[in-house]
């Protein structure tokens, strides 16, 4: 089953859009101003969250920016009766993955859940595990509050070992992130881990980078 949170403050559409998702095992919690919205979603763990643009107390483009700034890559689906191209621009740059138009049909709504949740937004800005955090904009890495120098290729390890986070990515996977399809000799991956965890765990007396046999690595905030 699906959960979502619905921020949207015409009582009446929320009420059909509850109803509906209902209908499709979708559960949906409701929201009905952005700053009560903003709060649910970052006490819960939601698949998908559904934003109305026009909210009383917060507006929707607030709600996002603020989620993307916080690090949350909830997939994010933007409510509208806007549909200029420009508004769309908007929130595309604010960190919505996708939009829908009112008035709009309930079954191409289920359909784009469906599709959102199966994924983590790419918009985030900011990915953090424990006490590392990657700032995508600024394009720093810090952890316990000192930056840390990578290369690009340690760069493009971590930012893939973070977007996955706490999840387990695969030897093949990270080839992929950095080499496409064609990969060098076997020990290149091994190199590029061993910098990439001596510039992350070396200094510190913790280490966040663990490699799961059999299944490849993963960043763990764990002893």
């Amino acid at each position: 089953m699906f959960h979502v949170l619905l921020i949207e403050d015409d009582l009446d559409l929320a009420e059909t859009v509850i109803d509906y998702l209902s209908l499709e095992n979708i559960e949906c919690d409701h929201a009905s101003n952005g700053i009560a919205g903003l709060q649910l979603s970052q006490d819960n763990h939601y698949d998908v969250l559904l934003l109305d643009l026009n909210l009383p107390r917060m507006d929707g483009l607030t709600v996002c920016e603020r989620l993307r700034g916080q690090g949350y890559d909830i997939p994010i689906l933007m409510l509208t009766a806007r549909d200029q191209i420009s508004d769309k621009i908007t929130g595309f740059n604010t960190g919505t993955d996708d939009y829908l138009v009112k008035p709009f049909d309930l079954d191409e709504l289920v359909v784009r859940i469906q599709a959102l949740a199966r994924r983590r937004s790419g918009q985030v800005q900011r990915l953090q595990c424990d006490d590392l955090i990657m700032d995508l904009q600024t394009k720093t890495v810090t952890r316990r509050g000192l930056n840390l120098k990578l290369s690009p290729t340690s760069w493009q390890l971590l930012e893939v070992l973070m977007r996955a986070y706490p999840d387990v990515v695969s030897k093949q996977k990270l080839e992929a992130a950095i080499w496409g399809d064609s990969p060098p000799d076997s020990d290149s991956l091994k190199v590029h881990m061993f910098h990439l965890r001596k510039a992350v765990d070396g200094p510190f007396d913790k280490n966040l980078i663990h490699t799961i046999s059999g299944h490849g690595f993963a960043l763990r905030n764990e002893t």
